[in-house]
């Protein structure tokens, strides 16, 4: 019996891992590299297209296979993607722009939930989509999934979020910036770029469309914003544990009922106790990174061990999304409605307009 269930969660995966390869193949199609869309974003896409067509042919077995992608293939995911990032690199481009990391990274995160709130949205999704804004896009929303413990619906909706306006930025800033709109210094605008672009690739493609001095700041300050995801990670699990709240039981109600919820039986009217949800692999996140901080630059051997498994580390996020994707269909997308697509729109608006603010005149 045990067997038979390790072969389904088997199959689940497998399934997952021939959509990711193909969405390796299918970002790799010149018209996909000039949207700069890389694997996990063609990998959601991918996923949902399944879930929308043959999800209800396949055997319901496989199901905790692809849940097993969502969740430890995920957490394995982010702490590999340590080996991306090294300590120097904060200290090689200085204190203004990790200054200006914070706030931008703190400030959308508040005015994510702040406006979310006031859409009467729903709060994981806000709180998903102000992660993804204000730290790295699509990963930034797969490290807060663990910690929010959204449905899989949401974490696909927050991501296509972000994936929308930080594409449409890797247009408009190139332009911006050689129409003269953008009165900032080539350092600035490095700065200005990678403090404020969604997705790493979409700094990459926006950076380098204005110049290698544009492209190689901008993502060195990206990369700070990016190692901001451990403490952002940590200071959430903490506050959504004191944020539970005491729930009232209905009159009636038994603890078979409370048993079928997963509720813990209490007595009326008292608090719940808090649970607070450590994110252990922010931990393993920061190790990666310390590690990678200490191993020796230019060594070839050291440098395509590295390389493996930042490869490596890509196909497992891209599984990670593919398999968000298999759990997103068209009816949720209906059912989250416009505001999550408005609340992006907002934070993008800040974004573009306050972080411009802030480069020009906190520098």
């Amino acid at each position: 019996m045990i067997s038979e269930q390790r072969a389904n969660v088997l199959h689940g995966i497998l399934l997952i891992a021939l959509f990711s390869f193909s969405a390796f193949y299918i970002a790799e199609f010149e018209f996909v590299k000039r949207l700069s869309f890389s694997p996990l974003i063609v990998g959601i896409i991918l996923g949902m297209l399944y879930a929308n067509s043959l999800r209800n042919r396949l055997p319901a077995t496989w199901v905790p296979g692809i849940q097993f992608c969502t969740k430890q293939i995920l957490r394995a995911g982010i702490i590999l993607y340590g080996f991306r990032l090294t300590f120097q690199s904060v200290v090689a481009i200085g204190l203004p722009a990790l200054l200006i990391d914070g706030i931008i990274v703190t400030a959308t995160i508040f005015l994510g939930l702040l406006v979310g709130r006031l859409l009467k949205m729903d709060r994981d999704l806000s709180l998903l989509t102000a992660t993804g804004s204000a730290i790295c896009g699509a990963a930034a929303v797969l490290g807060a999934e663990p910690v929010v413990k959204g449905e899989p619906h949401k974490t696909a909706v927050a991501v296509s979020t972000v994936v929308i306006f930080g594409t449409l930025s890797m247009f408009i800033y190139p332009a911006l910036y050689r129409a003269g709109v953008f009165d900032l210094t080539a350092e600035q605008m490095g700065l200005y770029t990678g403090a404020t672009l969604h997705e790493v690739a979409h700094v990459v493609g926006a950076g380098n469309a204005m110049g290698a001095e544009i492209a190689d700041s901008a993502i060195i300050v990206k990369m700070i914003r990016v190692m901001l995801l451990a403490p952002v990670l940590l200071i959430m699990g903490f506050a959504l544990a004191r944020g539970v709240k005491a729930k009232p039981e209905a009159a009636g109600v038994g603890a078979a009922g409370h048993a079928a919820s997963g509720a813990t039986a209490s007595v009326v009217g008292s608090p719940e106790k808090p649970k607070i949800t450590i994110p252990w692999f922010a931990f393993g996140f920061l190790v990666v990174i310390g590690l990678n901080s200490l191993l020796p630059q230019g060594v070839s051997a050291i440098d395509t061990i590295v390389n493996g498994i930042n490869r490596l580390d890509t196909f497992m996020l891209t599984m990670a999304m593919t398999a968000l994707g298999a759990e997103t269909s068209f009816d949720k997308f209906k059912k989250a409605g416009f505001k999550p697509f408005l609340l992006a729109f907002i934070l993008y608006i800040w974004l573009m307009g306050g972080g411009y603010l802030l480069v020009k005149y906190l520098l």
